[in-house]
């Protein structure tokens, strides 16, 4: 298992962590399996996304304020809100088959880290490659 560690640096932004799981699955060992993705942040989010074009995430992050936009009043007693509800439509995890040691990413496909409550000094991302 592995367990990334990393800073944030804006309220809400997406980075892309492919290349951090790509390398957790070659390093593992496992030929034929599963890799699991996880984040146990409630204002974060892990979540498979086109990773070509990145206006695209601009828009997706926009389409989530439009829907959840962050001055609205909600009943929750903090003032972040709004984050852990685009987390929650997000999602916290992502499994991914893995053949011949590799994860099966689609073509224009990666896995990225969505910050709602941002910035913060420490995240984490959990990856765990299991065999079967």
């Amino acid at each position: 298992m592995k367990i990334m560690k990393f800073p944030t640096s804006h309220m809400t932004q997406l980075m892309d962590i492919s290349e951090q799981v790509k390398e957790a699955v070659i390093t593992s060992g496992v030929k034929e399996g599963i890799c699991v993705v996880f984040t146990p942040h409630t204002t974060a989010s892990v979540f498979l996304f086109e990773n070509a074009d990145q206006n695209l995430r601009r828009d997706l992050l926009s389409s989530l304020s439009a829907v959840i936009p962050s001055d609205r009043k909600y009943s929750h007693v903090g003032s972040n809100a709004a984050a852990h509800l685009k987390s929650s439509r997000m999602g916290a995890s992502v499994t991914i088959p893995v053949h011949e040691g590799r994860p099966m990413f689609g073509k224009w496909q990666g896995v990225f880290f969505g910050e709602f409550d941002g910035p913060r000094q420490t995240r984490e991302v959990v990856i765990k490659v299991i065999a079967g």
